[in-house]
């Protein structure tokens, strides 16, 4: 599986890193509905996002994603050792992330903005079916000029 060349300005491929059935259908639901997500590709855990990224464990290598969204509470590598490994990769290490979690703790929000992310969230705060996330994601992506 490999993502298609965005196509156009107002459609972004998107790495979603969520190991909750529900919040990841909400997000790829609100992407969907405002057409503004060419491909969103899922994984349950940081390692699994790793694999997809490497292509490795029999899984063809995917192209730099436009974005992540990334879960800090996963299973078998946490959403901060997964941002740490991405940033270690040259070829990714300018890749845009949110952080989408439950955890308002002070020095989660600070490990991960030490790890340069483009914003944390609170899923609390996202908005009924994850709108508020969509909103600023957009507009994140139509202002800022991304290599």
């Amino acid at each position: 599986m490999t993502w298609p060349e965005t196509s156009s300005p107002a459609s972004i491929r998107i790495l979603l890193v969520e190991d909750d059935d529900g919040d990841a259908k909400a997000v790829e639901r609100v992407f969907r509905k405002n057409a503004a997500a060419q491909s969103i590709v899922r994984a349950v855990d940081g390692v699994e996002a790793l694999e997809i990224l490497q292509g490795t464990d029999h899984r063809p290598g995917l192209q730099k994603p436009y974005m992540f969204l990334v879960d800090l509470n996963l299973p078998r590598m946490s959403g901060l050792e997964l941002i740490a490994a991405v940033r270690g990769e040259h070829q990714l290490r300018d890749t845009v992330i949110f952080v989408l979690t439950t955890s308002n703790r002070e020095q989660d929000k600070n490990a991960a903005y030490a790890l340069k992310v483009a914003g944390y969230i609170l899923k609390e705060k996202a908005g009924e079916d994850f709108q508020n996330l969509f909103s600023l994601v957009d507009s994140y992506r139509r202002i800022v000029e991304l290599p």
